[in-house]
């Protein structure tokens, strides 16, 4: 494996299933969360709780992980404040802005450490502590790890250039890529969409003719630029005024 794989740029719509896989586990925060979970789970393993605590407050955590970052997705990543603070728009640029402007492109894809580690933390230690103390904690926490790192390559694998042969898989691909090509107001989970149905964000393509004007920029246009300039003054890229179809959506 080429050991300087992360001095160069990766597209996702020009990578294969192999390609990916080699350049995922090669990434840092993906060690991150790899050896983390496994020093999680050793502290559990020292400071147990009950074998049901822990088993609950895994799946407790499991449970509550799509909920969160649907919260997350719609109502901080998708909001306009973050863009409007010198304090909060070079975060939103690295964890979001960045990703939309170019959906393909691997580098940006993935979460920043200093935002998804606390986040899951969050999310998943004070859970597992109410149900069974420190090792239950752990061992939660050790669970929001772990499936962030499916999340990560699942949402990697709906990038790439194929169309799944399994419908679910599909389906699945269909909505994240109307997310990132269509209209950016709806379809926020990643691996599992039940909030969006039960919150009505929820969509297929046909149900929404018209496409959205800031699919690509998330409302962060000219205008916005001139008036809240933080982003603008981080970005290479021009600000896109207004959505475009490029064909990288061809796949969904």
């Amino acid at each position: 494996m080429e050991q300087r794989i992360w001095k160069r740029r990766h597209q996702l719509d020009r990578m294969t299933l192999r390609g990916l896989t080699v350049a995922f586990f090669q990434y840092p925060a993906v060690w991150a969360y790899l050896l983390l979970a496994f020093g999680s789970g050793a502290l559990a393993w020292m400071r147990p709780s009950s074998f049901f605590q822990n088993a609950a407050a895994v799946i407790v955590a499991g449970v509550i992980y799509p909920l969160v970052w649907y919260v997350l997705h719609r109502w901080v990543l998708h909001s306009r404040w973050m863009f409007k603070s010198p304090l909060t728009a070079g975060v939103w640029k690295r964890i979001h802005y960045d990703h939309h402007i170019d959906p393909n492109h691997l580098e940006v894809l993935f979460g920043a450490l200093y935002t998804t580690l606390p986040t899951i933390a969050a999310a998943t230690i004070p859970i597992g502590w109410l149900i069974g103390g420190f090792g239950a904690a752990m061992a939660a926490f050790a669970a929001g790890l772990l499936i962030t790192c499916l999340y990560e390559f699942v949402h990697c694998v709906e990038h790439l250039p194929y169309k799944p042969r399994n419908a679910l898989l599909a389906q699945m691909k269909a909505r994240h890529l109307a997310h990132h090509f269509h209209d950016e107001n709806g379809n926020y989970g990643i691996t599992n969409f039940a909030w969006d149905r039960l919150f009505g964000t929820l969509y297929e393509r046909r149900d929404r003719p018209k496409k959205s004007l800031t699919v690509f920029n998330l409302g962060y246009d000219d205008a916005a630029a001139r008036r809240w300039p933080w982003v603008a003054r981080k970005s290479a890229a021009p600000i896109p005024v207004r959505s475009r179809d490029d064909g990288r959506s061809r796949n969904a």
